[in-house]
């Protein structure tokens, strides 16, 4: 509704200009035909406030858009999961030849796990709990140390039904993306630049989980752009 606010009544003013909108969960379509230079102002337009949230022109997927990123500086990704239970290394599994980029994946649902397979100190998980920004930073950087990628992201939350608090109600989701930087924690030759974010997202496990996905993917383009 933000980005049909915003560029709507702009984008009708435009001579010659067919435009139409379709919403998926983290992703709008904007849909351009017309003349040329009708596009060419379009574009603009909609890339005036939005620019940093743009995912492709050519309709590629999340996941996709990804791999062009990776595959340009030949890095590979690595994911800790939490409350997704796998379900965004899933998703950048389907694509063909994502073993290029794609490195490994650790579901990572219990405490223990998180310590064992990441090296998340137990301690911290103790005092703030494995729904917190310092968990999710711990599992991406751990994802880091435990793999061969230079590129990780970690998630932990609450989807729900149960299990949430008044600290971290259901749809509360902890996010740490950590990617490769000239300044940062020393990881083998590579440092990181890490990211991390808490969000929260309505409706049931499901809608949770998805929208984590969506989020988890599309933070990362726009992070990659930024560091």
């Amino acid at each position: 509704s933000d980005f049909h606010q915003a560029v709507d009544a702009k984008l009708a003013a435009i001579e010659g200009l067919e435009f139409g909108y379709c919403a998926h969960i983290g992703e709008v379509d904007l849909r351009l035909i017309g003349p040329a230079g009708a596009i060419t102002t379009a574009r603009a337009i909609a890339l005036e406030s939005f620019a940093p949230y743009l995912i492709s022109v050519d309709g590629a997927s999340l996941e996709a858009t990804v791999v062009r990123l990776l595959t340009q500086q030949s890095k590979r990704v690595a994911t800790a999961e939490s409350c997704t239970g796998g379900l965004i290394s899933a998703a950048c599994t389907e694509l063909a030849g994502s073993s290029q980029w794609f490195e490994r994946g650790f579901v990572t649902y219990s405490n223990d796990a998180k310590h064992e397979s990441l090296g998340v100190d137990a301690a911290l998980i103790a005092r703030v709990g494995a729904v917190s920004e310092p968990v999710a930073q711990a599992m991406a950087l751990g994802a880091l140390r435990h793999s061969k990628a230079q590129v990780s992201l970690a998630v932990t939350g609450v989807a729900g039904p149960t299990g949430g608090s008044a600290s971290r109600p259901v749809g509360t989701v902890c996010f740490a993306w950590a990617l490769p930087s000239d300044a940062g924690p020393t990881l083998g030759a590579e440092t990181a630049w890490v990211k991390v974010q808490t969000c929260h997202f309505e409706g049931d496990r499901a809608a949770v989980r998805q929208a984590t996905h969506a989020h988890a993917l599309q933070r990362l383009i726009e992070l990659w752009h930024q560091r």
